[in-house]
């Protein structure tokens, strides 16, 4: 999907959001009236997609034919003043599985955010980094012997093979191993080799094209969004395409922040 086709002026959209398919909290049709009342034009749901793991988080195999169909539904129910989208947030988890794999060519998607929110631990086991610190913490010394060099580095060797797999179009909050690695070894962000891996994957997004998105969902609690803000004045200086989507998974958050972020894009255009 080439989202610089889109009329997005008006900067009403949301192109990454979670409902009762996979850890939303609230069901498809309310995110759908809250857009609609809000003025949205342009409106993506995007499950945590089917992965071939247990995960209580991901949307199941068989549910996929039901969510394109109320997907459609909505579409005919407030089709007339907000555009619809069917996507989902693609979980990289490896050559086996991720944006490009067969399966989601078969979709009828409009587009697809690909993420990396699962690392193979030192042992080969996926296991999930995203979600809360305390989380974080316990599989640090469970599943990762405490090595957060190889936790950070390992998310970058999986995001940059992500984008060299191509199959997606926005990649989505492609630096969030920052918030609980730096929780867990504070002054993270600043250390020489972890500049220099956000750096790099910086570059490769870039020139592959793919749109990048700002993504607010963390900004009200942590007083962060991802990317880092210091990476915006690159981003707009390259030329790809930003979103600034909330990842929201309650209908009253699909704008959560999103005119903080805007402001401070301008902000940074402008200078």
């Amino acid at each position: 999907m080439d989202f610089k086709q889109l009329d997005l002026k008006n900067r009403r959209y949301n192109f990454h959001s979670h409902t009762q398919f996979c850890d939303g909290h609230a069901p498809m049709e309310a995110f759908a009236a809250a857009a609609s009342a809000a003025g949205f034009s342009h409106y993506g749901f995007s499950p945590h997609s089917p992965v071939p793991i247990e995960s209580p988080c991901n949307m199941s195999h068989d549910d996929v034919g039901a969510y394109l169909s109320e997907v459609d539904r909505l579409k005919g129910l407030y089709g007339s003043g907000t555009q619809f989208y069917a996507s989902m947030e693609i979980d990289f988890l490896g050559p086996q599985w991720g944006p490009s794999s067969a399966y989601f060519d078969s979709l009828p998607l409009d587009y697809r955010i690909g993420s990396v929110h699962f690392i193979p631990s030192q042992d080969g086991e996926l296991v999930d980094i995203d979600g809360r610190f305390e989380s974080f913490r316990r599989k640090m010394s469970r599943n990762f012997r405490n090595d957060i060099r190889y936790v950070v580095n390992t998310f970058f060797d999986q995001s940059l093979e992500m984008l060299s797999r191509g199959g997606l179009d926005i990649i989505g909050h492609y630096d969030k191993v920052s918030h609980n690695a730096s929780h867990f070894h504070p002054g993270l962000e600043q250390e020489g080799w972890y500049v220099d891996r956000l750096n790099g994957l910086t570059d490769e997004i870039i020139k592959s094209g793919v749109a990048v998105e700002i993504n607010t969902k963390q900004w009200t609690d942590h007083h962060r969004m991802f990317p880092a803000i210091g990476m915006w004045r690159r981003l707009i200086d390259s030329g790809v395409t930003i979103l600034v989507n909330s990842d929201a998974h309650y209908p009253e958050l699909i704008d959560a922040s999103r005119k903080l972020a805007f402001l401070m894009l301008d902000s940074l255009e402008n200078r």
